[in-house]
């Protein structure tokens, strides 16, 4: 039986990562940490949680765990995992986004190309939800022919759900991304009082992968709204079109025309959710017993699909076609943030 601890449990996240254990049959939760204290107790009372820390440097020296999930703000990312190295942590599944900035991608980047021990994962369980499975097993079966076009869309922005729609792309294209050509409107998102998801509110873009794939992506209000989505965050979809036929997901129905014969039904996100995130563990605890089992969110990918995002933003900021992969200038997302200030002050 793996043992499991969770950094950070002041966040829907953190319970979603908690329930997915009622479904996990190699793992259990065997200590939480969190620095405010009514918090910690009210999750851990809630999942019946014994061990409990506020100083998550000692919960991982003295529980020694095999997974760690962390649910913190972006911004303290490269200090958990480097904090999980030190102590030989085999694993841990970071919650999205992995980064906000050009200068926090470049130190993951280089914490990534010092080959550490550690397994990372980055939290897209969309890419285990039963019903994304079952289309991306067609997909990639060869069901709709071969690929001609996919669009991805989110109804927030690229920093709460522009990764899990660049994942999302991958998953039904596992190609490698080439150019971006990307425009992004809107500063509220930019503020200096927003710590986790620091992006513009919208962003419209164009991108080429190395098999000949085209693909667009849109985050944000310009973004098309998913029937039965309620909250703005539930009007995440991909569309995947083929020679033959196509799918469409999102996260409250699917449809596919394949074969001349067309299908679409309805299915429930939560229970979705939940039988995802439980999944995306078990894929960590394969990657555990074998290294060829390489967890397909890992983190090499995951500093692909930023990468992209921070060419779309230069992109946007300097109107111009991004080759991948592309090196980030300095100030990158300050000088954007500027750029749209100005703009909606003319």
């Amino acid at each position: 039986m793996y043992k499991s601890v969770i950094i950070g449990v002041s966040g829907g996240r953190a319970h979603g990562h908690a329930d997915a254990y009622k479904h996990i049959k190699r793992g259990m939760i065997a200590a939480v940490s969190a620095r405010q204290c009514d918090k910690l107790e009210d999750f851990a009372d809630k999942y019946d949680v014994d061990k409990r820390y506020t100083d998550y440097r000692e919960m991982l020296e003295k529980e020694k765990p095999d997974l760690v999930q962390v649910s913190t703000p972006p911004d303290s990312r490269l200090e958990i995992l480097l904090a999980a190295e030190e102590a030989g942590v085999p694993a841990m599944i970071i919650e999205k986004p992995l980064a906000i900035h050009g200068e926090d991608y470049l130190a993951i980047r280089e914490f990534a190309a010092g080959k550490p021990r550690i397994k990372v994962a980055i939290n897209h369980q969309l890419q285990f939800h039963p019903r994304r499975q079952h289309l991306q097993r067609l997909v990639l079966d060869g069901a709709i022919g071969n690929l001609r076009f996919i669009e991805a869309s989110s109804g927030m922005n690229l920093a709460y759900q522009g990764t899990h729609s660049l994942q999302a792309i991958g998953a039904f294209n596992p190609a490698s991304p080439t150019t971006v050509f990307g425009q992004v409107a809107g500063a509220n998102g930019l503020q200096p009082n927003i710590k986790e998801h620091y992006a513009p509110d919208q962003s419209l873009a164009a991108l080429e992968y190395d098999n000949g794939l085209q693909a667009t992506l849109r985050c944000g209000e310009n973004a098309p709204r998913v029937p039965r989505g309620g909250a703005i965050h539930q009007h995440k979809r991909i569309a995947v079109y083929g020679e033959s036929g196509y799918v469409h997901w999102t996260m409250w129905g699917w449809e596919s025309f394949i074969n001349d014969v067309y299908e679409s039904g309805e299915h429930e996100y939560p229970a979705e959710d939940v039988l995802g995130q439980a999944a995306m563990c078990e894929a960590m605890f394969d990657w555990l017993e074998d290294d060829n089992a390489v967890h397909p969110l890992n983190l090499e990918g995951a500093l692909v699909d930023f990468n992209v995002i921070l060419a779309l933003y230069a992109s946007a900021l300097n109107h111009r076609v991004i080759e991948l992969p592309y090196e980030p200038e300095e100030q990158l997302v300050p000088k954007l943030r500027d750029a749209l200030q100005n703009d909606a002050d003319e």
